[in-house]
């Protein structure tokens, strides 16, 4: 069996073996393809249409996946997929790109991947003028001796221009002048020298210096040009111009050399003496570049670096040193200076196609395409490529640097989700440079688990009088499937109950599962409410699971004690008839109050606010009974005003306030005398009318008189039933004659109460009797044992 697996294994690696030898004698065997376009043109313009190159239709294209690639980590085009054109990805500059390099070509490849196919092609950057001649120096300084012979050149520093072909520099012009003109020289790099021409000579006490205007010109349409100022300052005789040991100095120079190090020292000489024997070094025909890398000791020669080298920028420098004598003779001589590579560029990777999900059954999938390069030279820039040996996965190596990371079995999410893949790319330099990539592969799931509530049921609490919109609580529920799978969106059920509108009570958040009360809470008319909440995933089928939630009402103090007796309904103050004679605690009468809220918010409490005369009655504060505190005097006023205030519990705390009338009699014989206010009033009335109410008051005296005399009797025959501490309680229907008080608040039944007169003893006291309906006490019996204790002993008492 292992056997015949080896020769299986052994067969398969020839055959991808073939597989890259055939591939890369196609590739090898292909010309590139060309394009052009022009520098500074806008980004997406078109640069070509690939179908026909390629030999493919424009369906055929789209579905082989067809990407461009080129080297770098810029992609400077782009591929339409639909229609094959080629398109700039941004604007391109020549000479940022090639700098004086013509022709200007980009290489690029065109991926196919569905199957891999690769096409090699370049991309020439045609050059228009867009840039001026510059010269470097805008000042031209030339020392020339007045014993120089007519027909002597100078060579003048040329001008620069970074465009190419005909758009670079043509020609020169100078100032027109007696003494000079312009020759143009070519050099053997092609390059326009300008020089100057003496076509008269100097005489130095006649015309000391001259200025000249030089102007460079390049072959542009428009043509564009640049001007420097030349300054010829004319020197006494010197007839030896400085000569160099050496006319060319070669060294080389490590790319890693510290600024300010010695690259080399050129050393000229000068047989004159004096001014004229002193050599001063100077670049010639420097460019930019140099005069940024190197500088010179015009005084030893000595040639220093003032930048660092790269030699992945540029390998060789060539320079020119032109030594000059006080007497404007010069000499030149060339260094050219070889940078030396070392391994100090890590291995660049770059991702051109990168998958990073993918089903759990597939089986040999392409995760990636990379490509990797080095801008090292020799072993420095050769590379290896690898990944972690414990993963279902290898690399394929491809053309040019290419690989492909593919699956090399089916994966299995439920024994692992997730693969995080390490790429490290090492090259084999001294010391040893690497770079890593790292990628994280998903697998993705089916929809095979239902969302679950973190709770069955939920129970919220709600202060009533809530502002609308108040977030009263959340549910959560939890998916363990991935990606949409898992995402989950809340809802509510239709009640159970069809008369409760939900609707218009709470609302869920669809994302959060936050709840919301949509509307002011009221205790007093609902305490409670239950309903139902769904949690469904965006699954295909999409799965769901159900909770229920409770929300109670709480309580808050928004309801004030309500007064039921005595009654506050704006009609003629009740007055309470106390006896001289009652000793001190004697019960005058009682306060009876409710409180719509419950628990402590319905506790009351009694106090007395004000007394016409303090001291002589109190407030029992837990049941509202109205005492003498003392014995009654003659001395005592016989009219009293009390002002009882009834305070509840809650925070903060509501109250209500009831006015008493207390008149103290000799017995009950005595007739109801008015109030002192009343009286007042009737002094201040007409004659006629103060003749009235005496004929009023007469009449009332008489009559009062008769139902006390009947009172009397009634007393007399129930003299029994006093005797026994009660009053009776007729059977049937209540008498007409009886306070009916209807309910309010909590009380939502009607009581009746009779006062009841105590025979056969030197007090008298008001009785109260249970309420007509007695299924009132049994619902709220405990509300009114909590608020008041003594409330329910006194509506029982006998």
């Amino acid at each position: 069996m292992e056997a015949k697996e080896g020769k299986e294994r052994s067969l398969k690696q020839r055959q991808v073996l073939m597989f890259f030898v055939l591939l890369g004698v196609a590739q090898a065997g292909s010309e590139p393809r060309h394009y052009s376009v022009a520098e500074e043109t806008e980004s997406g313009s078109f640069v070509a249409n690939l179908v026909k190159d390629l030999g493919l239709e424009v369906d055929e294209l789209a579905a082989r996946g067809p990407r461009v690639i080129s080297k770098g980590r810029k992609m400077r085009l782009q591929l339409d997929r639909q229609t094959g054109d080629l398109l700039l990805n941004e604007k391109l500059d020549r000479e940022e790109l090639c700098g004086p390099t013509e022709p200007c070509v980009l290489p690029f490849q065109v991926l196919l991947e569905n199957p891999l196919q690769f096409f090699q092609a370049e991309l020439r950057i045609r050059d228009i003028n867009d840039h001026s001649p510059v010269f470097l120096d805008k000042e031209i300084i030339l020392k020339i001796s007045e014993s120089i012979t007519p027909g002597t050149t100078f060579l003048i520093e040329s001008a620069q221009d970074l465009d190419v072909g005909s758009n670079g520099l043509q020609s020169y012009t100078v100032s027109p002048n007696s003494h000079f003109h312009l020759k143009l020289q070519d050099s053997a790099d092609g390059m326009i020298l300008p020089q100057l021409v003496l076509d008269k000579a100097l005489d130095r006490e006649e015309q000391p210096e001259f200025r000249l205007t030089l102007t460079a010109v390049d072959g542009g349409t428009p043509p564009r040009s640049g001007t420097a100022l030349v300054r010829i300052e004319v020197l006494d005789i010197n007839d030896n111009a400085p000569e160099f040991a050496n006319l060319l100095y070669e060294v080389q120079v490590p790319e890693n050399s510290p600024i300010g190090s010695q690259v080399a020292v050129v050393s000229a000489s000068d047989l004159d003496i004096g001014a004229y024997g002193e050599i001063s070094y100077v670049f010639s025909q420097a460019s930019e570049d140099i005069r940024k890398t190197f500088r010179i000791n015009a005084k030893s020669g000595e040639l220093l670096l003032t930048q660092k080298l790269d030699f992945e920028s540029i390998q060789t420098y060539t320079l020119n040193v032109q030594a000059t004598d006080g007497g404007g003779l010069s000499g030149s001589c060339v260094v050219f200076v070889q940078v030396m590579d070392l391994n100090d560029n890590p291995p660049e990777l770059t991702m051109s196609t990168l998958i990073s999900e993918i089903a759990e059954n597939l089986q040999e999938t392409i995760i990636a395409v990379f490509s990797v390069s080095d801008p090292d030279s020799g072993d420095n820039g050769r590379m290896v490529c690898s990944i972690q040996d414990d993963l279902p996965f290898f690399l394929k190596p491809s053309v040019d640097n290419f690989y492909t990371l593919v699956t090399n079995t089916a994966l299995d999410r439920e024994s692992r989700a997730e693969y995080n893949i390490t790429i490290t790319v090492t090259d084999l330099g001294t010391p040893r440079l690497k770079t890593q990539h790292n990628i994280t592969v998903l697998v993705s799931d089916v929809n095979d688990n239902a969302p679950a509530f973190t709770q069955t049921s939920y129970t919220l609490w709600v202060r009533e009088n809530n502002s609308p919109a108040l977030h009263i609580g959340s549910v959560s529920a939890t998916d363990t499937d991935a990606g949409a799978n898992a995402q989950l969106t809340y809802s509510l059920l239709p009640p159970q109950d069809p008369h409760l509108p939900l609707a218009s009570l709470v609302s869920i958040n669809a994302d959060n599962g936050h709840l919301f009360a949509l509307r002011s809470l009221d205790y007093e008319a609902l305490q409670a409410f239950e309903f139902g909440v769904g949690a469904t995933d965006r699954g295909s089928p999409a799965l769901s699971s159900q909770a229920r939630v409770r929300v109670l009402v709480l309580d808050a103090n928004d309801n004030s004690p309500f007064v039921l007796y005595p009654l506050q309904n704006g009609s003629a103050p009740c007055t309470e008839l106390v006896p001289r004679a009652a000793e001190a605690g004697y019960l005058v009468t009682k306060v009876v109050a409710v409180d719509g809220d419950s628990g402590q918010n319905a506790w009351l409490s009694y106090q007395l606010l004000k007394a016409t005369e303090p001291g002589l009655f109190g407030v029992w504060p837990h049941n509202g009974e109205v005492r003498t505190a003392r014995l009654l005097s003659e001395r005592d006023a016989p009219k009293h005003r009390l002002l009882v205030q009834v305070r509840d519990n809650g925070e903060p705390p509501r109250s209500a306030s009831v006015t008493l009338h207390v008149l103290l009699v000799d017995g009950f014989s005595q007739p109801y005398l008015p109030l002192p206010e009343a009286a007042a009033e009737q002094a201040r009335a007409d004659p006629l009318t103060v003749y009235l109410v005496v004929a009023l008051a007469s009449v009332s005296s008489l009559f009062l008189l008769s139902v006390l005399l009947f009172v009397a009797v009634r007393l007399c025959r129930r003299s029994r039933a006093a005797s026994l501490g009660g009053c009776s309680v007729p059977e049937g229907p209540f008498p007409g004659h009886l306070v009916d008080v209807s309910g309010t608040g909590t009380l939502s039944q009607s009581y009746q109460y009779e006062v009841c007169l105590r025979g056969g003893s030197g007090t008298s006291e008001f009785k109260f009797l249970k309420p007509i309906l007695p299924n009132f006490l049994a619902q709220g019996e405990e509300r009114v044992n909590e608020a008041n204790p003594s409330f329910r002993d006194t509506f029982e008492s006998s």
